[in-house]
């Protein structure tokens, strides 16, 4: 039988899409409010995906892409999406804008190997999840640079948004090196929870000594 290994944690993040910046600006708020504060945010990139969105949001759309603070549980994806679906209608609610959709909410996460992102839109690459929602890895972590495939948003093609999952996954690295958590399996005399108790215990030790 396969052994359980460490699962670990994701950084979340959310790309907010709008023409206006009072959406934006309301979306960073609801997000900051349920999601915590900001801590890697991208320069607002031009959207673009084959005027797909024209008919409910119109042109000349804006992308930022926002981490928020603290690592989560990448089982969660669904419950995320879930959660942002009921922003965007609160926010068409709220803004006066002729628009249908006026915002775009596209939560999503990293790892150290892969950028993750939810859809309701089911293709033959994306993995059912639960309650409509389906899960596609966008980028991939190859040979130390971030890659694109044959189905990601034009987008999540460019430089941009590999710069931006590159400062998402070196946070990650960061903490998972400060906890000693990465992915192992529970190997050797003791499990891993216990051997890296007990490191911490002997390094404890260690630094009182110095």
């Amino acid at each position: 039988m396969a052994e359980i290994e460490l699962v670990e944690p994701v950084v979340r993040f959310c790309g907010i899409i709008s023409r206006h910046e009072d959406c934006r600006d309301w979306a960073m708020e609801r997000l900051a409010s349920h999601w915590g504060q900001p801590v890697i945010q991208s320069q607002p990139i031009p959207f673009e995906a084959g005027g797909y969105y024209r008919a409910t949001m119109g042109d000349d759309l804006l992308k930022t892409l926002v981490a928020f603070e603290g690592l989560e549980n990448p089982g969660e994806l669904a419950s995320w999406k879930l959660a942002t679906n009921q922003w965007e209608a609160d926010c068409a609610h709220d803004c006066s804008h002729n628009e249908k959709r006026p915002l775009n909410l596209d939560p999503g996460y990293t790892s150290q190997a892969k950028l993750v992102l939810a859809t309701t839109k089911d293709r033959d690459h994306r993995i059912y999840l639960r309650d409509g929602i389906f899960a596609e890895v966008t980028l991939t972590y190859v040979r130390k640079h971030w890659e694109h495939h044959r189905w990601s948003y034009p987008t999540y093609r460019g430089t941009e948004v590999a710069g931006f999952a590159q400062k998402c996954r070196e946070h990650l690295r960061d903490h998972l090196k400060s906890v000693r958590q990465f992915r192992q399996r529970e190997t050797g005399p003791l499990p891993t929870q216990e051997r890296l108790r007990q490191e911490s215990e002997r390094q404890q030790k260690t630094d009182s000594l110095e």
